[in-house]
């Protein structure tokens, strides 16, 4: 289709040829024009401006940027583009009118503190666990490969959440044509989350004869049960803990959980330097939520959860003597919070030094990249003491004897109970539709209990050789550097040698 320009020469062509005959529009064969946009320099200002302007862009932005007299006399232009030729150079410049791509997972999986705990904590604990798992016969997940234990063999149980929906069903079917349109449901009706831990060696954490499970329906909502906090997550895990010692004590079993901030929650008085003053303080503390004896938070009457301050726990010296961060009883200011500074000085710092240090750098803590001991908070937060500080549900299973590790941010689809979730998903999609939460309950428990246990050990299997695999990597890695710098290190010797 043409546009209004073309319209408006059909127009004056046919007047033209009305009043003579002879008067025929001429079309010039094997001329070529080009466009402004075809100009390097001008398309590049245009692709500028576009980018200043941000995600939301138009057409239009084309149009009114070159109605700018300044912009208009730097490229000799005596009036602006219509709406349709701004369209036409939206595509030169690589723009296409469509849904925003969207990918599977965040660019932070290549973060530099994600790498690290990738390559040096994860991989090399999942290494050192693969030798005690059970492995079983490539070609028969259900033949387990014979191997010797020295020690207990290692269970690891995937945690993770999923959600059903009530109007989750299936899309596409034989639709006979004679069949009518049926209105559908508005919204995803209501919902059903679902908290499990999952093996290869097991499936489902549950007993035996399937009558005690690990497995937690929970209605998330404001006017339902509320939301999944750590405290959820700390029951969880004890319930899962009670199971595991009563029908499986003679495996050392380990739980994987994602790296969500409910998960790694620390203990509400855990160091942390972030808030501390550097002079002694009066009443200093961690100010926590107030809850009741379920853990859930109390409510002032102005709606808000109500707070309270508690002590800070001790830090560890570098000889492992606690170290408490307020003055004891009888000094002169018992009670009051040391300060950043007191409590570098008794961890052997200079004293002069740490006077003249800055508490942070900048409003909003803003040291430089690398610094170490540009103030002191940052002097603080590179102690091994505030470095490693375990998170509630470590501290919670190490007291039962229960190892705990995180998946690398970013990675949650590593855990292969996502597998699981999309098998049962793929099930509860067929079951007949209802909005009665206990027939959504029920179809919710049956997909799940349909998963096979071969399914597991598959996804288990495979997921262990990645894993491993990749460490793998990593080590020839290092290997491959050091020969590097050794080789380096050798040239310079031979050379200052001549």
């Amino acid at each position: 289709m043409k546009g209004p320009w073309f319209a408006r020469n059909l127009r004056k062509w046919a007047k033209a040829y009305i009043e003579d005959r002879d008067n025929l529009p001429v079309h010039l064969y094997g001329s070529s024009a080009t466009s402004r946009i075809d100009d390097e320099g001008f398309a590049a200002e245009i692709q500028l401006h576009l980018q200043s302007i941000g995600k939301f862009i138009r057409a239009l932005d084309i149009v009114h940027y070159l109605s700018d007299p300044e912009v208009q006399k730097r490229h000799g232009l005596k009036k602006t583009v219509s709406l349709a030729t701004a369209q036409r150079w939206m595509k030169k410049l690589g723009y296409r009118w469509k849904k925003e791509p969207k990918g599977q997972y965040s660019d932070g999986h290549e973060r530099e503190d994600v790498v690290y705990y990738r390559q040096h904590i994860f991989l090399p604990a999942w290494a050192n666990l693969q030798s005690r798992m059970r492995i079983w016969e490539h070609n028969n997940v259900n033949i387990e490969e014979i191997r010797s234990h020295t020690t207990r063999r290692v269970v690891v149980w995937f945690h993770d959440e999923s959600t059903f929906y009530a109007n989750d069903r299936r899309k596409l079917r034989w639709v006979h044509i004679a069949e009518g349109a049926v209105p559908q449901p508005k919204g995803e009706g209501a919902s059903i989350m679902v908290a499990h831990f999952i093996s290869a060696d097991y499936g489902w954490l549950q007993s035996p004869d399937g009558k005690e499970t690990a497995r937690i329906l929970f209605k998330a909502g404001k006017n339902r049960d509320g939301y999944y906090t750590s405290e959820e997550i700390l029951k969880h895990t004890k319930q899962a803990m009670d199971i595991l010692d009563k029908y499986y004590p003679d495996d050392e079993h380990v739980f994987v959980f994602d790296n969500a901030t409910t998960h790694v929650k620390r203990a509400d008085d855990a160091l942390s330097a972030r808030k501390m003053p550097k002079a002694p303080s009066q009443g200093w503390g961690v100010e926590v939520t107030v809850t009741n004896d379920d853990g859930q938070p109390l409510y002032g009457p102005n709606g808000k959860p109500m707070k309270r301050k508690v002590p800070m726990a001790p830090g560890r010296l570098h000889d492992g003597c606690l170290q408490p961060l307020y003055f004891p009883e009888g000094h002169l200011k018992a009670g009051w919070f040391k300060g950043m500074g007191q409590i570098l000085e008794e961890r052997g710092y200079d004293k002069e030094w740490v006077r003249k240090l800055r508490a942070q750098c900048g409003k909003n803590f803003n040291c430089l990249p690398g610094a170490r001991d540009c103030c002191c908070r940052r002097v603080l937060f590179n102690e091994p003491d505030f470095v490693n500080v375990e998170s509630r549900l470590e501290t919670f299973c190490r007291e039962r004897d229960f190892s705990v590790l995180f998946l690398p941010k970013f990675h949650c689809k590593l855990n292969f109970i996502e597998q699981c979730w999309g098998f049962a998903k793929r099930v509860y999609c067929h079951y007949p539709p209802s909005s009665k939460e206990v027939d959504l309950e029920r179809n919710v428990i049956t997909a799940l209990d349909s998963v096979p246990l071969e399914s597991h050990q598959e996804t288990g299997e495979v997921l262990t050789k990645v894993y491993l695999a990749l460490y793998i990597l990593i080590i020839l890695e290092m290997a491959l550097i050091s020969i590097i710098l050794l080789v380096r290190k050798m040239m310079l010797d031979n050379r200052c040698f001549s």
